[in-house]
């Protein structure tokens, strides 16, 4: 029998269901997930809001899949994985429909000045001018990072009539590869960014970056905090050059009280909540691991493996 030690969140989704030949240990805590992580042939170590995770990688010397709901997995200790010959899947696809609902959220919310709706509200105070008059239709949006979740972000805002380019290494219409995207950022209304997070994407946005966009630009991260450099988006948005920025993610994470970020008036932080707020993602995502769980048994390759030498 092969021993997966598993979350006791995709439990109600896996059941019984689980092919013969694997013998499930389920965790509940994150000190359940330590106490048995040695144990573990195959893994699914996911513990929202929990360290544990990684410390339990570095304990399951006998492991050779590691599964996680992630998309980003750079919080995992990937050289070890590779050294070991463990297999790596991950939750790519699975939070992009939620996580373009956000960015559309996002660009809604900062064209039609909804903050400023919800404040009324509050303080029940009917308003007589709109505070914001921006509309999506005819604006232009350019996506860095377009895999799945970049693509289906490109696929909402074409219906609201966004003109949007992509960022591709592959050619196309409506694209530009990985060396031309920055020699352009002055043509676009709407950055979102959506990269993995690697050594190259680290600080991919910074005052070089900020000062070549085009004046009042509205920049979207749902990559990972530390692809933007906090400082330099902080000085684009004091100096009025940058007209706002949507955040799912920060850098640091989680954001301190008293981090400027939160007093920035044209700064909404949404605390990495996108790729999270649906009901599905345990449901979608055991469908994924039963059918790796077969592939696995007959020693076929797993679907949605992860370049542990690439970070994504």
């Amino acid at each position: 029998m092969t021993v997966a030690v598993l979350t006791s969140l995709a439990r109600p989704f896996l059941g019984d269901r689980l092919p013969r030949g694997i013998e499930p240990v389920w965790f509940e805590t994150p000190e359940d997930l330590l106490a048995h992580a040695a144990d573990a042939e195959i893994g699914w170590f996911d513990a929202f809001g929990s360290a544990a995770m990684p410390e339990a990688v570095r304990q399951a010397g006998k492991l050779r899949w590691l599964t996680t709901v992630a998309a980003g997995i750079n919080h995992l200790p990937l050289d070890l994985l590779a050294a070991r010959g463990t297999t790596l899947t991950n939750g790519a696809g699975l939070h992009a429909g939620t996580i373009a609902e956000y960015a559309l959220l996002g660009m809604l919310t900062i064209a039609k000045g909804y903050r400023e709706v919800m404040r009324a509200q509050d303080r029940r105070d009917w308003l007589q001018t709109p505070p914001g008059k921006g509309e999506l239709a005819g604006t232009s949006a350019l996506i860095v990072g377009a895999g799945a979740i970049g693509g289906r972000i490109a696929h909402l805002l074409r219906a609201f009539d966004v003109a949007v380019t992509e960022v591709r290494r592959s050619p196309g219409p409506d694209t530009l590869r990985p060396d031309e995207w920055q020699a352009r950022l002055g043509d676009f209304d709407w950055i979102i960014v959506a990269v993995p997070s690697t050594p190259e994407t680290h600080a991919l946005f910074g005052p070089e970056t900020f000062a070549a966009m085009k004046e009042g630009a509205v920049i979207l991260n749902f990559a990972r905090g530390e692809v933007i450099e906090t400082d330099a988006l902080l000085a684009a948005i004091d100096s009025g050059r940058l007209g706002g920025a949507f955040l799912d993610v920060t850098d640091p994470e989680p954001l301190p009280p008293d981090h400027p970020l939160w007093s920035r008036e044209n700064v909404h932080i949404s605390m990495h909540l996108s790729g999270r707020s649906q009901d599905t993602i345990f449901q979608k995502a055991a469908e994924r691991f039963l059918a790796n769980c077969s592939r696995f048994l007959r020693g076929e390759p797993l679907e949605h493996v992860v370049d542990l030498r690439a970070g994504y």
